[in-house]
């Protein structure tokens, strides 16, 4: 059951905090999750989170440093030595070692890599910082449990209890040859069943899902989720074994992607958080602002040209933001179906197939809402023609908006740019000037004006 953080336990907290009643410390945060214990240390001052974090054990301390805003632990490890974050960082996976002190300056890597006692941990935390953060060699973890398909079942035993103390929790067995390339998987229950004497590579699962280090994080993603794998192998160039990445790593990236998404389509153009400064969060929303300014401006000049064409009907005026909506709208609804299909993987086929489906599916809405607009403007115009320019427009318009939503995120995914900035203002301020254009080019011709 998760702790709630209440504001009477923060002050309990600070009460033995300030009298110093360690044993009570420890009793407390001995019983608590460690992400429980992050959160509490959200809530103290820094001094007083210093105090805790330097109180905890070091694998509890380790577990809850990977918790916490990144910030804060910035501002936790200016405080401590290179040999007392070297401490905790032995405590964690290779993964999260390396996470860690990819944070650090680059002079501070080097004094935390030589204070840490575990000479092969710090040559494997090594190894990874070596990969870009966001592929799988930067999210993989060294500890995993392998075999070698020429043992026996007996010997595979021995080995794998040994290995086992290493690693945190065993997911898969991975079966490897004598140059360590990945062969496939070992089923816990045919290790069972077989005779002691058996060797592995009669046991053995040849098929096994694997990614490449160089693959990106959405990709690796995309193959577990495909898959519902818990953890998946990691191989280099050559097919060699190297690390494995596991669900928790991979839900990081799927909600930082989607963070990173929801950002965008909200014209939001750097990875901000609420906590950020007023400049950084200026510097994030102004260029999108600044396009939808310039779009309104095109807006603007648009009508404008139009003036004295529609001073007779002036009436058309007052559906331009219907108009403009309604454009808006159709074009985020498809750009938005677009980009969850690219993310999840599921758009086939070529743009041109999608642009058609879009172009029919955008018909079958727009003639639905026309026969409703044409309705309501005639009852209240009570004039055919006025009806008519509105409603030809309007389905031209919502046709247009659609393939417009489905067309751009698609080439900005060829061209290698995130598509989700095709959901936000950009989709938006196009269509919106699009729409205008279209609406009284339409009905200046239907009108004869």
């Amino acid at each position: 059951m998760a702790l709630e953080i209440t504001k009477e336990l923060i002050e309990n907290v600070k009460e033995l905090i300030i009298n110093k009643k360690d044993i009570a410390l420890n009793d407390f945060f001995s019983e608590t999750h460690h992400a429980d214990i992050a959160e509490v240390l959200d809530e103290l001052s820094f001094n007083e989170a210093i105090y805790i974090i330097r109180l905890l054990d070091s694998e509890t301390t380790a577990d809850v440093l990977m918790e916490i805003d990144e910030d804060i632990r910035e501002k936790i490890f200016e405080r401590l030595s290179s040999k007392e974050i070297a401490e905790e960082i032995e405590e964690l996976d290779t993964d999260d070692a390396a996470d860690v002190i990819a944070e650090l300056p680059e002079e501070r890597k080097q004094e935390v890599i030589q204070n840490i006692e575990d000479k092969e941990h710090a040559k494997e935390i090594v190894e990874l910082l070596r990969y870009d953060e966001d592929t799988a060699g930067g999210l993989m973890a060294k500890e995993l449990v392998k075999v070698n398909e020429n043992w026996n079942v007996l010997t595979c035993v021995k080995e794998m209890r040994q290995q086992a103390e290493e690693v945190t929790r065993v997911h898969s067995i991975y079966v490897v040859d004598n140059e360590g390339k990945l062969k496939g998987r070992l089923s816990l229950k045919d290790l069972l069943m077989a005779s002691t004497r058996s060797k592995i590579a009669e046991v053995y699962i040849p098929k096994v899902d694997f990614v490449d280090v160089h693959d990106k994080a959405e990709e690796v993603a995309n193959v577990m989720r495909k898959y519902d794998l818990e953890a998946i192998p990691v191989v280099d160039e050559r097919g060699v074994l190297v690390g494995r990445i596991t669900i928790d790593d991979i839900v990081d990236v799927i909600k930082e992607e989607a963070d990173k998404d929801y950002q965008l389509a909200a014209g939001i153009t750097q990875d901000v958080e609420a906590g950020d400064s007023i400049v950084q969060l200026t510097k994030a929303r102004l260029p999108w602002l600044f396009l939808g300014l310039i779009g309104g401006m095109g807006a603007f000049l648009i009508m404008k040209n139009f003036e004295n064409s529609f001073q007779e009907n002036a009436f058309l005026f007052f559906f331009t933001p219907l108009i403009a909506a309604m454009a808006g709208n159709v074009g985020v609804q498809s750009s938005a179906i677009i980009v969850q299909g690219l993310a999840n993987d599921d758009v086939k086929g070529s743009i041109k197939s999608r642009l058609i489906k879009e172009m029919f599916l955008a018909l079958l809405n727009g003639v639905v809402l026309t026969i409703f607009l044409f309705f309501f403007v005639f009852a209240y115009e009570q004039e055919f023609i006025k009806a008519l320019a509105v409603s030809i427009s309007l389905i031209v318009v919502i046709v247009v908006a659609g393939l417009i939503g489905t067309f751009i995120p698609l080439f900005l995914n060829k061209r290698g740019i995130d598509p989700a900035i095709a959901t936000g203002p950009f989709i938006t301020t196009s269509n919106d000037i699009f729409g205008i254009l279209i609406y009284f080019s339409i009905a200046k011709l239907v009108l004869g004006i």
